[in-house]
């Protein structure tokens, strides 16, 4: 989460991380989502959070 606040300060507005249960784990950035473990129904890989932060914004 450090990295990504360090790299993408400038553009996002707000970054919320909320505990959840059942393996959720969704990314958000000015209220859009950008990753859903549940959508994809696998773990991010390495970088790919990052890559898909780098083509909404």
């Amino acid at each position: 989460m450090d990295e990504l606040l360090k790299e993408y300060e400038e553009k996002i507005e707000t970054i919320t991380l909320i505990p959840s249960d059942g393996g959720r784990f969704e990314v958000t950035a000015n209220g859009n989502l950008i990753y859903s473990k549940i959508k994809t129904r696998r773990h991010a890989e390495p970088g790919e959070v990052d890559r898909l932060l780098q083509e909404v914004l």
